[in-house]
């Protein structure tokens, strides 16, 4: 499928400062992109560095009080639907470095705390099968809710409370997945039928040696995302991020379906 991108932020600073931007899909395998195109209002320095894992690209900027961005692109989405339910869990002996670094707790993703609900509610499961009934109980556990959320929300504080947004919904089910020795990661990505539009939060796990897409919102599938960046949890993934304070002036994601 393709999809057609169109993003506008305007945030205002405290102080010049440096700031981070990880917006633009990223030329991996599974996506075309094409039309691309991105301005930044007069940043005095401006660069591009390699993301997590090498997928996508962090700009890092010098700016003045203002940080204003227009993005946009047409992404033709070439990777397939998964069927979970058939790939199969890799021993942790075998696991390449990119996947075991994923087995560990995180800022965001205490697996640690989710080992006896990982074990006690999925035990009899394994590989796929096990991730697949993961994103169905997180989707059914959780309420979508905007705003109950914020930047101290980690993955046990979302399942105490039942409720959150897109990243609380990945962060719960990295820190279970993470909990049954299958490795997880967030993904940012975009999909035309995120509701509210905006940037989306996913999952990747690691099974049958690759890595594969899983939204446990219920939003999207891996065949209408387009990839930005992957991380150990929303920290790593973060859309903008601010050495000054910033404040919100405006800000729109779309997102539409091409065919």
């Amino acid at each position: 499928m393709r999809m057609k991108i169109d993003v506008a932020l305007d945030y205002r600073l405290a102080s010049p400062g440096a700031a981070i931007l990880v917006v633009e899909a990223a030329g991996v395998e599974g996506q075309v992109l094409s039309d691309t195109r991105i301005d930044v209002q007069e940043p005095s320095h401006f660069a591009r560095v390699a993301a997590e894992e090498g997928i996508g690209e962090r700009i890092v900027m010098r700016l003045g009080d203002r940080m204003t961005c227009t993005y946009s692109a047409v992404v033709q989405v070439t990777r397939t639907r998964p069927d979970l339910a058939e790939l199969d869990a890799v021993q942790v002996e075998h696991m390449p470095g990119d996947a075991l670094r994923y087995l560990l707790p995180s800022r965001y993703c205490e697996a640690d705390r989710f080992t006896n609900l990982a074990t006690s509610r999925f035990g009899g499961l394994s590989g796929g099968a096990k991730v697949a009934a993961m994103r169905d109980w997180v989707e059914a556990h959780l309420d979508y809710v905007a705003g109950v959320s914020d930047g101290n929300t980690t993955a046990a504080d979302t399942y105490i409370e039942g409720r959150g947004v897109c990243r609380d919904y990945a962060h719960l089910l990295i820190a279970l997945c993470r909990a049954a020795q299958i490795p997880a990661r967030i993904a940012s990505v975009y999909a035309p039928a995120v509701e509210p539009q905006d940037f989306h939060a996913v999952v990747q796990v690691f099974l049958s040696g690759d890595w594969h897409l899983v939204d446990p919102t219920g939003m999207a599938q891996a065949d209408e995302m387009a990839l930005v960046a992957v991380g150990r949890d929303a920290t790593d993934v973060a859309f903008l991020t601010t050495i000054p304070a910033a404040e919100l002036l405006t800000q729109t994601v779309a997102v539409t379906r091409l065919d």
